[in-house]
């Protein structure tokens, strides 16, 4: 038995397999119905450690907060999902628990994409359908930095084993940034429309970074947020920043060049709906004027981005990085171990800013 090569479409849905399904849920050992675990301050929950080889094929979970426990309603950025392949030092998936399942700022929202969706009700049912294969473990732990309150976690891992799987099957990451503010400019004396559209980028040097990776692999999709900091009654854009993805330390121009933020998440006018679709989606528009909070996906999942040294995804905070904005991400990849180590910002640092 073997990874093989089977599909997920519906044509493939008929062929007989030889692998054996297995789960590792929160159900209730009792035979009662407390079918969660109760997660404490400063604890790490180990939802899963499968030994074998394997592929992890969907995770479902939902978390609250006991009613009589102090809120904290940044809870979702406080929670971290923690993934790491075989016995490696550093996991491969380092992710506040909400940013992971496709919505940033701590938030939920009903949406659907092809490898990520919240559920009803009001997004707090996440689901990923990402496979993950490994070849000896895989360890799911979930961390909790939350100040003072327990949480409530219902959680499935659903996996497949297998003898053994091919030699060109990659590790799946997920690694989370953020740029708190960016580093752009004050608009001092020019006018709005030389603020929002003028000036020039040479290089890219100072785009904001989704992924910075080494290895071969590829990468396929994120997910951006965004905090429009600029409170001002003239149009106020968050977006007109190009995608610029750069493969095996090519020079600028990149292989991969694009022309503004709503078209690399194929959307289009600076889009003010939210939308989901399977591999693009816009899960929150913002408010009037494009101000507030603003999150948004792009899977290349048709299209995955392949690198065989070295991978840098970037986009411009605004046209030529002029933009003073809270911006974070998501980055999904695969590629083989080990991978270039990864940490992610102190809890105080990952919180949302209030609206």
């Amino acid at each position: 038995m073997a990874y093989g090569n089977h599909g997920s479409s519906l044509r493939d849905l008929p062929r007989l397999r030889a692998s054996r399904r297995r789960r590792v849920s929160s159900w209730d050992r009792s035979g009662g119905n407390d079918d969660r675990l109760t997660i404490q301050p400063g604890q790490t929950a180990v939802l899963a450690d499968i030994e074998g080889c394997g592929s992890i094929t969907h995770i479902w979970c939902t978390v609250a907060l006991p009613p009589d426990a102090k809120q904290e309603p940044d809870f979702l950025r406080r929670l971290l999902l923690k993934i790491t392949w075989e016995d490696s030092a550093d996991p491969s998936v380092l992710v506040p628990l909400g940013d992971f399942f496709g919505m940033g700022h701590a938030k939920t929202g009903n949406f659907v994409s092809a490898p990520l969706q919240m559920s009803p009700e009001d997004g707090k049912g996440f689901n990923s359908w990402f496979h993950m294969p490994f070849r000896r473990r895989a360890r799911v732990e979930l961390v909790s930095e939350m100040a003072d309150a327990p949480v409530f976690f219902y959680y499935y891992v659903d996996y497949e084993t297998f003898d053994a799987i091919e030699d060109d099957l990659g590790y799946f990451h997920a690694q989370w940034n953020r740029a708190n503010p960016t580093d752009g400019v004050e608009q001092g004396e020019q006018s709005n429309e030389e603020y929002l559209f003028g000036g020039t980028n040479p290089d890219g040097a100072g785009n904001y970074v989704i992924l910075d990776a080494t290895g071969r692999g590829h990468y396929v999709g994120c997910v951006l947020n965004v905090h429009n900091l600029r409170r001002t009654e003239q149009w106020n854009w968050y977006g007109e920043g190009d995608d610029m993805i750069f493969i095996d330390g090519e020079p600028f121009p990149p292989s991969l060049h694009g022309t503004g933020t709503e078209d690399y998440f194929n959307t289009a006018w600076c889009p003010t709906q939210t939308y989901s679709a399977p591999y693009h989606g816009l899960t929150m528009p913002g408010g009037p004027n494009w101000s507030g909070q603003v999150s948004m996906y792009r899977f290349h999942i048709e299209d995955p981005v392949t690198f065989t040294q070295s991978i840098k995804v970037t986009i411009e905070h605004g046209h030529a990085n002029k933009r003073i904005d809270d911006v974070s991400s998501v980055a999904y990849w695969y590629q083989t171990l080990p991978h270039k180590p990864f940490g992610i910002l102190p809890v105080a640092e990952r919180l949302p800013r209030p609206l």
